[in-house]
């Protein structure tokens, strides 16, 4: 069974989505019924889009318990960063000289916009086991690219 690492706060927000779902979900089920009563339910739009909308958050409700049930927590205190690892935070410096620092997470926590990139990232993937000194290329899908790793933190 592959495993999904989560920080404490991923997990919780992904709890708290999937209570958000299972509470939608009799309001979408009400609205199906009420769609029943208008008749024909071949040219109901109301109805197609109400049931359409139940497959979708049945979907995801299974797919979030399945996540759950694969997640093992990182350990945010005791994250080695002897090298770049799942949960890491590291400092990089490009070709032109500019730094960079991203957290390395799952792709269910991955936020670029905040500096959270998925592991399964070409980025990432070329960072993971090196150590702070080292210079990393990496093919990323702009063309190759050298990265100095200056710092691996919590």
């Amino acid at each position: 069974m592959a495993h999904i690492f989560l920080t404490r706060a991923g997990r919780e927000n992904l709890i708290k989505e999937l209570e958000n779902l299972q509470k939608r979900k009799p309001i979408i089920q009400e609205e199906i019924a009420r769609a029943r009563e208008h008749g024909d339910l071949k040219e109901n739009a109301e109805y197609h889009a109400a049931k359409e909308t139940l497959t979708n958050i049945m979907r995801r409700i299974s797919d979030i318990n399945e996540k759950l049930s694969k997640t093992k927590l990182i350990d945010e205190e005791n994250i080695d960063t002897s090298k770049v690892l799942i949960g890491a935070t590291v400092t990089i410096e490009d070709d032109d000289g500019e730094d960079w620092t991203y957290t390395l997470v799952d792709s269910e926590e991955s936020d670029p916009a905040s500096n959270k990139i998925s592991v399964q990232s070409p980025l990432a993937q070329g960072l993971l086991e090196h150590k702070v000194g080292e210079i990393c290329v990496i093919n990323l899908p702009n063309g190759e690219r050298k990265f100095k790793i200056k710092n691996i933190a919590r």
